[in-house]
Parts: structure tokens; sequence; C-alpha cells
């Protein structure tokens, strides 16, 4: 894996500003949109978009229109020729890339008038999946593009000839690998990064100082038999990490409303996975609430606004929604197959905007007013280790929500990475016998003993060395009859789990105890630092069951908060609800902002209480009493204040 400051980066860089945008399909044609070309709507879609305050769009030159090849056979369907319909391949630079030059001149109208607006360009160069619907070439139907050479060989001539010919227009931002072409067929890891590699090495042959956006969703930590796209290999092969962060097609996001705790953090939760793990930016990409049969327009406009504030405030680089209009009065499939792909937009059909365009507008207008599109980066307290054998992503997403609840932040790494340096680490929802190689366990407890804390909480996963260090003795492990209680100084609550673990507590202090008085949750000092060991999955658990950070749900963050609190975490500014979350960004070594944000669907008030040594100064944005340091934040928003240290 490359380092991300030798690769290109663009908007998506290190200090950059915070973009906000949409993905892009003019208003009167959808996927028609380049064999049904009209110039005077697209004008007019960019300039309504532009003048609520949009900065980047994503555009998609629709394979099948930019290179409609059609082949040719002789007896027995024997393959002859690649031809336009009937016509032969003009001996063009265009005709060899089979690309037609109409669209092509099309796009590059496209770029000219946005860059007139000062609209910026992620273009998706491949894009044969999109919204429920194939799309490829007549000559390719029936094949699988991502691993048959000539399909392969005919991508990568159209990649080059379009990037080569495009690549002069100055409001193309990014170029994107193409919409989601994981989906486009089945492929195993190995021919997934073949595909991934050549079209980048296609890119990059034409244009080497663009960078170049993976485009896929829904990737994994490891890949195995069952999941070939992974977060190591797109880091490998492009420069720019994405997410499309839409809680119904994302395991454990679609069991709370959208205005709530759990779903104000998707977006962030999945993107700051995807760019610890790979060492690379990364931004949401596409995200949406996938219409009014999900949620209400108000309600929608309220989950962007929190979505917007959270991922500007954890470094996720830009967000753009899905999409730009409403496609109701479209006959084509896939708009006649999927309900949900008709009033997605930001506009409607007449471009009047709808509660999320104005949400995104307001937003970007406020960062504007207070010059503050940059933010020095965030503050983080641990690191999570994710391990073999595991929901990887149902354990990060709950781990990430814990430590919010809990008042800390952290940063993801796998087991299979150089271990970072820390002063806390957490290894969730330990499953199975390959939780972690020998030589990496030996190092994290090396740096235990050299000062650390590590938390580990288990779904009856193997660690040896385990009972000498911890300070327990695991009597029996078998699979569960009832919950695990976590009954403890001020807090009691009950956790579901597959397998229990019958412990006894040798010279580990026992923090929590199970319905029968054996320890459940304990503490032990090893060499200069501390382990903990949690015996149930409790990021499993709140995973897969809704309501789980709900304000009446069982407070599995409790255990995050004592393990912070045992690893010395001392954060600048605090807080008490655990619907509010902080973020700390240093302004200065004296001068610190902070921002607040409401996870909430409810109005709330809370107390904001410095650390000793530091002091109140203003607030930015928001209502906080400096007398009393009550702060009030509206629904879904957020607040802006600046302290300094005396």
């Amino acid at each position: 894996m490359h380092d991300s400051k030798e690769r290109p980066a663009g908007i998506f860089g290190a200090g950059t500003p915070f973009f906000v945008g949409c993905n892009y399909w003019a208003s009167h044609a959808g996927t028609f949109m380049w064999r049904n070309w009209s110039e005077e709507t697209v004008a007019a879609d960019f300039d309504a978009l532009a003048s609520h305050g949009v900065q980047v769009l994503r555009v998609f030159p629709l394979w099948p229109d930019f290179q409609p090849l059609k082949r040719h056979t002789t007896y027995a369907q024997i393959p002859r020729e690649m031809r336009f319909g009937e016509e032969p391949l003009p001996d063009t630079p265009a005709g060899r890339a089979g690309v037609d030059p109409v669209m092509v001149e099309r796009f590059r109208r496209l770029a000219e008038l946005a860059e007139e607006r000062k609209l910026r360009l992620v273009v998706g160069l491949v894009t044969g999946w999109m919204s429920g619907r194939m799309y490829v070439p007549p000559a390719f139907e029936g094949v699988n593009v991502l691993t048959d050479p000539e399909a392969i060989r005919w991508q990568v001539r159209m990649v080059r000839f379009l990037v080569s010919e495009l690549s002069s227009c100055s409001a193309i931002a990014a170029w994107d690998l193409g919409n989601e072409c994981n989906c486009m067929a089945v492929a195993t890891q190995d021919q997934a990064w073949n595909w991934c590699n050549t079209i980048t090495s296609a890119i990059r042959r034409e244009d080497s100082v663009r960078p170049v956006v993976s485009g896929m969703h829904g990737l994994v930590c490891f890949p195995d038999g069952r999941h070939s796209w992974s977060i190591p290999d797109q880091a490998e092969t492009t420069d720019v990490l994405c997410t499309h962060p839409y809680p119904l097609f994302t395991p454990h996001c679609d069991l709370d409303p959208v205005n709530t705790f759990r779903n104000a953090f998707h977006a962030t939760a999945e993107t700051r996975l995807y760019a610890d793990v790979a060492g690379s930016p990364a931004f949401v990409e596409e995200a949406g609430n996938l219409g009014p049969m999900r949620s209400g327009d108000a309600v929608a406009g309220h989950y962007l606004e929190n979505m917007l504030w959270n991922c500007f405030a954890h470094d996720c680089r830009g967000l753009l929604w899905w999409c730009a209009h409403d496609q109701t009065e479209l006959s084509q499939t896939p708009y006649d197959w999927v309900g949900m792909e008709r009033e997605l937009g930001l506009l409607r059909i007449d471009r009047s905007p709808k509660p999320t365009m104005l949400a995104m507008e307001r937003f970007a207008a406020l960062l504007d007013k207070l010059s503050l599109r940059k933010l020095p980066r965030f503050r983080r307290d641990a690191v999570v280790l994710l391990s073999q054998d595991q929901d990887n992503w149902g354990v990060a997403y709950s781990a990430f929500l814990f430590a919010k609840q809990a008042g800390f932040d952290i940063e993801f790494q796998t087991v299979e990475q150089p271990l970072r340096n820390s002063d806390f680490y957490i290894l969730p929802s330990i499953r199975g016998t390959r939780v972690l190689s020998r030589r990496i366990w030996k190092q994290i407890l090396e740096k235990v003993e050299a000062g650390a804390t590590l938390l580990v909480t288990s779904d009856g996963g193997s660690l040896q060395p385990f009972n000498q260090p911890f300070g327990v003795d695991v009597e029996t492990l078998c699979h569960a009859v009832e919950p695990v209680r976590f009954r403890g100084k001020g807090f009691d609550f009950s956790c579901r789990t597959e397998f229990r673990s019958a412990l006894t507590a040798g010279n580990a202090e026992v923090i929590a105890v199970d319905n029968d008085g054996s320890p459940s949750f304990t503490c032990c000092k090893f060499g200069a630092g501390k382990l903990l060991f949690a015996a149930a999955p409790i990021e499993i658990e709140a995973a897969n069951r809704p309501r789980a950070f709900f304000p009446d749900a069982p407070a599995f963050w409790e255990i995050y908060r004592i393990a912070a609190e045992q690893a010395g975490v001392r954060r600048r500014v605090m807080r008490t609800n655990p619907l509010l979350t902080l973020t700390e960004h240093e302004l200065s070594p004296d001068r610190l902002l902070v921002i607040a944000v409401n996870n909430s669907p409810e109005e709330l008030t809370d107390v904001i209480t410095p650390a000793a040594g530091w002091s109140f100064e203003r607030s930015l944005f928001g209502r906080m009493n400096a007398v009393d340091f009550q702060l009030t934040i509206p629904a879904n928003s957020a607040s802006l204040l600046t302290f300094f240290s005396k």
C-alpha cells in the first residue's frame, strides 16, 4: 500500500476544504441524458444546483452510449468484427477506441457548463451498473465484463481515450473507476484486483495528476471466498476510497429511524473505517434516505444535516447526495422497475428545493461565513483492532458509536496491519480460533506491559496466552442459555451472547458480575499497563439490536467509558448526555475548537465542562450560556465552540 502523501489527492487532500454536492443525471432524461441530449436542460439544472451551494457533481458517461459496440459474427456465431451498429469503426482515434465522438463532445460541453458555474466533476468512467439496471454495449451483453479479456481490452481503450480527450477540462476534479463496478459481475479477489489495477493504470497513463476514486461500495476488511472486494485492495489500486452509506443496503443500519443516533453516524463511521484501514483519503460519494417511503422530506433534511456535521467533524473530506433531481416522469428502466429511484433528488422535477437541498445549502453557507471549510484533524484517543472471523463492519460500527457515547474518539486498523502506537487499544467482539497471529498478540502485550491499556470484549474468541496476563481463569466456555449480566457500580445491564465464559478472578479486579456472582468484566494490571476483559460481545449485540443506542437501551457504552477512564483518557471539554458528541480540533497549543453535535430528533440541553486549565472563549454557532455553561442545540444540528488554556 502506498503512503497517501505520495499519491494525487486533489480536492480530497488533507487540509482541503470540505465539499458538498450530489450525483447528477439530467432532470429531463435520467440515464438517457446522453442519447436525449439537451444543453439547455443541463445548463438550467446546473444553475439551480449552484445557486443552492452545490460545489461538486459526480457524473457518468454511460458505457453503451459512449462505446456503442455491436459484435458482428460469421458462421456458428464466430466473432468477426466490432461495428457501430451496421457501420464500420472509423480509422480515427475515437473509432479505434470504439468511442462515439458525438458523446465525447456532449460531455465536453457538460464540463464547460460546469466550469462556467464553478462546479467540480468526479467522472465515473466505466458506468455499466446504475440504480438497479445493467447498461453494457450490445457486444458485451451476457459477458462477465470484469473478467473477459476482450471486454476489458475495450474498456481500457475507452478509458484511455476519454481521459486523454477530456483531461484538458478544468472542471474535472477526479476520475472514478465507475459506478459500483463490483455490482457489474462476479469476480474472485484476484480478478477484482486485476480489473481495478488495469482500469486505474489506463487512467494514470493519460493523466497522472488527478486522483483516481474507487467508486465501489460494500468493501470488506478481510477478503474471503464470499467477499472479493476489500479495503486494502482498493487502497492499493486507487488513490481515494468512497462509501455509499444507505441504511437499507448496509448491514445493521436499517434498524432505527434515520434521524436517530445510529444513523447519524453511519456515513461517518463507515468512511472513517475505510480511510483508517486504507491509509488513504475517503469521502461519502453517495448518501440518501431512499425516498419518502423510508422517511418524510422534513426528516430527510434533518438526517442530512446531522450527517453533514458528523462527516465534517470527523475528516470525511466531502459528501455527495443521491441525487440531484427527482425522476418521477421517466418510463424507462430502472425508473419503471424500482419505485425508490423516482424521488431521491435534492430538487423536485420543477427544480424547487426539497428540505435536503436547503439543509445542504445552510450548512455550506455557514462554513463559508465562518471561513471554516478547513479543519485541523480531530483528536483520537484509542485504536480499535478488527480481527479475523468476525463481522468487521458490525463490530467497527458499534465500537465507533460506543466511543462517541462514552465521550472519546477512535481510529481503526486490522490485526494484519503493523500495530499503531497508542496508549489505549480496543480488541472488540473477538470470535473463533484465528483472532490474530501470535506475533501481533505478543506486540500488543508488550505495549500493555510498557504502559498501554487494552480492552477485550469476547464473542467466544481465543487469545493465548490469556489467563495469566488478564488475571482470570476460564473454567469453561459453552453455548449460553441466557444473556450475560454486567452488574457493577452505577450500571446494570445484560447482553445476549452465543457463548458464555465461566470465569474466576485471580489477581484481577472485578468491575461487574453475572447473575451468579461470577466475574463478567475485569481489570488487571500487567506491567505498567492494564488489561480489561468483558465476557460478552457487546458490539455485535448492539449492531443487531434495534434501539440499541436509544436513551433507554442497555448502557453497553459504559464498558468503553470505564476502559477509557482506566486508560487515563482525559478530554479537554466534556459533556454528560451520550446523545451529544464532541470532537476536539486544536487550533493552536492554547486554543481549541469543539464541534458539538446533537444526534437526536429532539432539542437537547446539556452542561459543557472544560477541563482544569481550559476556559470557554466564545460560540461561533449555537447557544452557549457562558455563566452556567448550558449548551442548547436544535434537533440533528450542531454548535461550534472555542476554548483557550489559561
